[in-house]
């Protein structure tokens, strides 16, 4: 819980929220290091000193510290803004290290926050900063959201997006959004300056497993870079109050084409968030991106085996036919015993070979790709094919570690 003294700092209780590096410097005047420090910044007329003062004194919370929370971060610390929050309850990865440059490979199984804070604070010790190291959940968010000026949404999941949102419209915070898909990406401020909020660009969450994650899909390891590098701009400006920001605007980057537009985006009054005010509390974001989350569904218990399951079933001597349906550079990092390798845009071509009559197991790297796969046989007339929940990483923490994941 935050608690605000007579210093004008912000210090937390939550043994989880770790602060460190706290300047002593006061905050309402630049010392000589920091006029040398950022004179490049302070000679441009439209921030000056009175502009880098107000960064100095300003805070941003950056939720996601992946592949475009890095970028951020590190050019916001730079920058000299006062206080950054960073939050993400996730560890370094060795597949993060193609595209989220606040870490390196001797930080693979650290926390994130605990490396963010080593690398912001040595980037600029003037800088404080603050790591929420658990998840950012309809518990927490509104109060969170609430202690700093802006927020950047870093994250890669709509329940999380919808919450930010949510939040910020709430507590009357700018949100600085920004997505990556493969080649292209996408960035825009909700909530500021009379523009809409992300329900009012997206009213409802897609299909659960129509869209793929990064991991599923793949992402340019640059682009994060690109597109966390403008949420960063648009968190300066906000907070100077200088140019044209893109509130009311969302940019679309096409990295292969290198082409950048935007077209505008209108607040709605029907939005139940920013519109009518429907929203007054913090919910149930899985269930609202994903209903089948808020009952029981036999059906769908059915259609999907779970790894500890289908390894049982293997040892037993009545084994399902397995089909994998990743790519063959995935299927040479690992696969489960007696697999066969479909990748999926391979899989029409390949039905006359699958025996639709059997019991077909077919998995991937997360299960979404494999969903699909799933319902592609179920329509073709496969009798019993079942998808492996959480694909073979899950298979690799649950059941069989020397799996290698990726």
């Amino acid at each position: 819980m935050p608690v605000r003294p007579t210093d004008g700092h912000v210090y937390f209780r939550d043994s989880s929220l770790h602060t460190c590096r706290d300047s002593a410097i006061p905050m309402t005047s630049l010392d000589g290091q920091e006029l040398i420090r950022y004179a490049r910044q302070i000679r441009l007329p439209e921030i000056g000193i009175d502009g880098q003062t107000r960064l100095r004194q300003a805070s941003v919370l950056i939720v996601g510290a992946g592949g475009l929370g890095s970028p951020a971060a590190l050019y916001l610390a730079a920058a000299g803004v006062g206080r950054i929050g960073i939050a993400d309850g996730d560890r370094v990865d060795a597949t993060n290290l193609q595209r989220q440059i606040l870490y390196s490979s001797k930080d693979v199984g650290v926390a994130k926050t605990d490396v963010a804070i080593d690398r912001l604070s040595s980037l600029n010790p003037t800088v404080r900063i603050e790591a929420f190291s658990q998840r950012v959940t309809s518990g927490n968010a509104l109060e969170l959201v609430e202690s700093f000026d802006v927020v950047i949404d870093g994250t890669d999941n709509f329940p999380t997006r919808y919450l930010l949102s949510d939040a910020c419209v709430l507590a009357g915070r700018p949100l600085i959004y920004g997505s990556v898909d493969r080649f292209a990406g996408q960035a825009s401020v909700f909530v500021a300056e009379g523009a809409p909020c992300y329900r009012c660009l997206f009213p409802n969450p897609p299909e659960p497993g129509s869209v793929q994650n990064c991991a599923e899909a793949g992402v340019l390891g640059v682009l994060p870079g690109l597109i966390g590098t403008v949420q960063a701009t648009e968190a300066l400006k906000l907070l100077l109050g200088v140019g044209e920001t893109l509130a009311g605007r969302l940019l679309m980057v096409d990295a292969l084409r290198m082409d950048f537009r935007s077209i505008a985006v209108e607040r709605d009054p029907e939005c139940p968030a920013c519109g009518r005010g429907e929203i007054t509390e913090l919910a149930d974001y899985e269930a609202f991106c994903d209903p089948s989350r808020a009952t029981t569904r036999a059906t769908t218990d059915e259609l999907d085996v779970d790894p500890r399951a289908l390894a049982r079933e293997l040892s037993s001597g009545r084994a399902p036919v397995l089909i994998d349906v990743r790519e063959p550079y995935e299927w040479s990092i690992g696969r489960l015993p007696s697999a066969r390798l479909v990748p999926l845009n391979t899989l029409p071509s390949a039905l006359g070979s699958i025996d639709l009559d059997a019991d077909i197991v077919v998995y991937c790297h997360h299960g979404m790709r494999s969903e699909a796969a799933a319902q592609f046989l179920r329509r073709a007339g496969a009798r019993h094919v079942r998808n492996l929940v959480g694909g073979i990483d899950r298979w690799s923490t649950d059941v069989d570690g020397s799996v290698d994941r990726y």
